[in-house]
């Protein structure tokens, strides 16, 4: 099981030496990815029509594709995944260019993570429609892998229209993988049919076994071998102590979670340097280095 960090997002602050910092000591110490959470906007808790969502327009999110180009400069192997990026706000080309570009750029260190998200101020905001986000994102990821894949492209579709044209220079990855996130149904069929990887966002591993349990079977109609299914599980730092995160990283691998990334946010951590040392103890405590 490859051990990962989730880059705390709203807690790391805007110093670029202190993120460089952060990469590079996450590198240093034996992870083998790091994994970022992504908004666009964030909405105000004031408004009339009310807010219930985890995170307002005080929270800080780097933008994935610019923070993982910044880190691609400044680290040699860790790689880089969104977890994740809602597909369905964004303009699929755009999106197609982006990451070919990191994949570039990072020699092959990409996995995108992709989701339909629960913000609907956000596709608002960027005029998109919330509705049919998670047919949309079906085509949207057969596109995505045409254009990583192919020279010139021509393709028809509900919602996308590519006449003949395609991206330059393509992906070193053909195709970048492509994992989802999220725990309906229709998402796990989804995941099944379409994903390279699933990442749950239980936080017990029993809490997902009913899940992949369904994505076996789904894998199945499909007739895709599920020994092609990653599984990316986080585990978060604020619910336990030292001794019980190896235990629980254990009860994950025994599930079969094939990835398992550090969650240091929410922790009570003030500075970047205190989420770096608690990257050093667990790192001492699964003997990563």
């Amino acid at each position: 099981m490859k051990i990962g960090v989730v880059f705390p997002q709203t807690e790391i602050g805007n110093n670029p030496q202190s993120i460089k910092d952060y990469a590079q000591a996450a590198e240093e110490l034996g992870y083998s990815h790091i994994l970022a959470y992504e908004h666009v906007l964030g909405a105000n808790p004031a408004r009339l029509a009310g807010w219930s969502g985890p995170y307002t327009y005080q929270s800080a999110f780097h933008e994935p594709f610019s923070l993982f180009s910044f880190l691609a400069a400044v680290t040699e192997k860790i790689e880089f995944v969104t977890g994740i990026l809602i597909l369905p706000q964004r303009q699929t080309a755009l999106v197609a260019k982006q990451s070919a570009t990191l994949d570039i750029l990072s020699k092959g260190r990409l996995r995108l993570g992709i989701g339909i998200g629960w913000n609907q101020v956000e596709y608002v905001s960027l005029n998109q429609d919330y509705h049919n986000r998670g047919k949309r994102v079906e085509e949207q990821v057969e596109l995505l892998r045409l254009l990583w894949t192919q020279e010139l492209v021509q393709f028809s579709g509900k919602w996308h229209e590519i006449p003949d044209a395609g991206i330059n220079p393509l992906p070193i990855q053909k195709p970048i993988p492509i994992w989802f996130g999220g725990h309906a149904d229709s998402v796990l069929r989804r995941t099944a049919h379409l994903g390279d990887g699933w990442m749950p966002n239980y936080r017990q591993p029993q809490e997902a076994i009913t899940s992949i349990e369904k994505i076996k079977k789904f894998m199945d109609e499909y007739n895709r071998p599920y020994s092609c299914m990653g599984i990316e599980a986080r585990l978060h730092i604020s619910e336990g102590q030292p001794d019980s995160w190896r235990l629980l990283a254990e009860e994950w691998q025994k599930i079969g979670a094939t990835h398992l990334s550090i969650n240091t946010m929410n922790a009570g951590l003030k500075t970047p340097d205190e989420h770096i040392q608690v990257l050093t103890t667990f790192a001492k405590i699964l003997a990563l280095t």
